[in-house]
Parts: C-alpha cells; structure tokens; sequence
C-alpha cells in the first residue's frame, strides 16, 4: 500500500517562472515545467532544465535538481530552485525562488 501511495503521489509536475539576477546590465527568466517526482528518501525531487527569456540578444542554459518537498498549510507543496546559468555573452546569472504549488 505505501509504495502505492507513494507512486501516486509523485505523479505530477510543477511549473516554474523564477528571475534571474541583474548582471551585465540586465535580468532573464527561467522558467519551465520539471519532471514528474522522483523519490528521495520520504520525500520526492523534481528534475529541470531549459533556457532563460531572450534579453540583450542571448539567452543562457539551465538545470538542475529542485529541493524536497516543502507541505503548505492549506494542503499541496512547493519545491525550491536554486543555481546558476550557463557562461554566454561574457557573462552568467544566478536564480533562487519556488514553483507553483501541486496538490497531489
């Protein structure tokens, strides 16, 4: 029954939208839809990667690994980012924030 449940509860995605920092005169945005869960001890992590908005005339490359599961008081969970892009056009930038909440 526990693996059952805890398969279904890694069934989902998250969106994510999260700012850059301000380098080189200008910001980006990562942002995406990450992996379905992945179990992590009793927790689970998602998986993403992708490329910034277009700014300044470059974009970067991103990815990663999302933090666990973080429960919200009115139900569902939100997972934390956090890293930085690729080196183009001289320059990198640095990302930190949460995805939108799933309530699965």
């Amino acid at each position: 029954m526990i693996l059952l449940y805890q398969a279904a509860e890694i069934f989902h995605v998250h969106n994510y939208s999260i700012p850059t920092t301000f380098d080189n005169g200008h910001t980006h945005r990562v942002f995406g839809v990450t992996s379905l869960g992945v179990l992590k001890g009793n927790t689970h992590v998602h998986y993403y990667r992708g490329y910034t908005t277009l700014e300044d005339g470059h974009v970067h490359y991103f990815g990663g690994v999302t933090g666990p599961a973080i429960f919200l008081p009115g139900g569902g969970h939100i997972h934390n980012y956090r890293g930085v892009t690729s080196f183009d056009d001289r320059h990198r930038h640095a990302y930190a924030g949460t995805d939108s909440p799933s309530y699965f």
